[in-house]
C-alpha cells in the first residue's frame, strides 16, 4: 500500500458467529497476497482492566447466586442489575479513549490491515437503548470510536449460535441478535454479513474487503462479479 497507513476491519457480533474462523480467514488470505496483518483482541489488547472487570462482575454474580461464569465479564452479558450497568458504562468509556490511542498507534505502523476480534460495537450493544440518556450514552461512545475502513457484522441465527455455545439462554441470544443488527441505526457504515455456509461468508468477506480497501485492481479482479473468489485453497 502506498500511503502505508493501516486498514482497519473489525468483526462483531454474536458469540457462536464465527468470528474467530472468519478472521483466521481472511488473515490467511491477505498474507498470501503479500499483506502484513495485525491481529487485535479487543478484551485482550485493548479493554481496559479486564481482570479487575472480571473480579467485580464474579463478585456481583455471587451476591446474586449465579454460578461463577466460564471465562470473564464476557460471559455475563445477559445479566443486568444497575449497579453492574454502571460499573460497566464507566469502562466501556474507558474503552473507547483507549481504543483511539490503539487504534492511532497500528495505523501509524507496519501493518497493512489491522484486524479486531470484536470492537468497541460489541460494548455498544449491551447499552440497552431504551431510554433516551441511554441513546445519548450509546452515540458518546461510537463519536469517540474510530470509524472502522471496514466493519463488520456477521449475523447467525441465535438457534443455530446457540447449538455451538450454549453459554445464554436461548432469549437472550435472539435478544442479542436485535442489538447488533440495530447498530446501522448509529453506524450505517457497518456491513451485516448475512448468515450463509462458511465458505461463503468467506468469499462475501474477501470480496468486501478487496473491493472497499481500494487494492489495485488486479487484485480486485482475484473476486468475480458473482463474488466468488478464485482462492479456493484459503484454510
Amino acid at each position: 500500500m502506498a500511503d502505508h497507513v493501516a486498514r482497519i476491519i473489525t468483526f462483531s457480533g454474536i458469540d457462536g458467529a464465527g468470528k474467530t474462523t472468519q478472521i483466521e480467514s481472511l488473515s490467511a488470505q491477505l498474507i498470501q497476497l503479500g499483506y502484513r496483518v495485525t491481529r487485535v483482541a479487543f478484551w485482550d489488547d485493548v479493554a481496559v482492566l479486564p481482570k479487575l472487570r472480571a473480579g467485580v462482575s464474579w463478585r456481583i454474580l455471587r451476591k446474586k447466586g449465579i454460578p461463577e461464569p466460564s471465562a470473564s465479564l464476557r460471559n455475563d452479558k445477559n445479566v443486568h442489575t444497575w449497579y453492574l450497568a454502571l460499573v460497566r458504562r464507566v469502562f466501556y468509556l474507558l474503552d473507547s479513549l483507549r481504543l483511539r490511542s490503539v487504534v492511532h498507534r497500528l495505523t501509524g505502523g507496519d501493518s497493512d490491515f489491522v484486524i479486531f476480534d470484536r470492537y468497541m460495537y460489541d460494548q455498544v450493544v449491551q447499552v440497552r437503548a431504551r431510554h433516551w440518556l441511554a441513546r445519548r450514552y450509546i452515540r458518546l461512545l461510537i463519536t469517540l470510536t474510530p470509524v472502522p475502513d471496514i466493519g463488520l457484522i456477521l449475523d447467525a441465527s441465535p438457534d443455530d449460535a446457540f447449538s455451538r455455545k450454549p453459554e445464554y439462554p436461548l432469549s437472550f441470544m435472539h435478544e442479542y441478535r436485535k442489538s447488533f443488527l440495530g447498530l446501522r441505526a448509529f453506524v450505517p457504515e457497518l456491513t451485516v454479513i448475512s448468515p450463509a455456509s462458511i465458505e461463503e461468508v468467506k468469499q462475501r468477506i474477501l470480496a468486501r474487503v478487496l473491493l472497499a480497501s481500494a487494492v489495485s485492481s488486479d487484485e480486485a479482479n482475484l473476486v468475480r462479479p458473482s463474488g466468488n473468489s478464485i482462492l479456493s485453497n484459503s484454510p
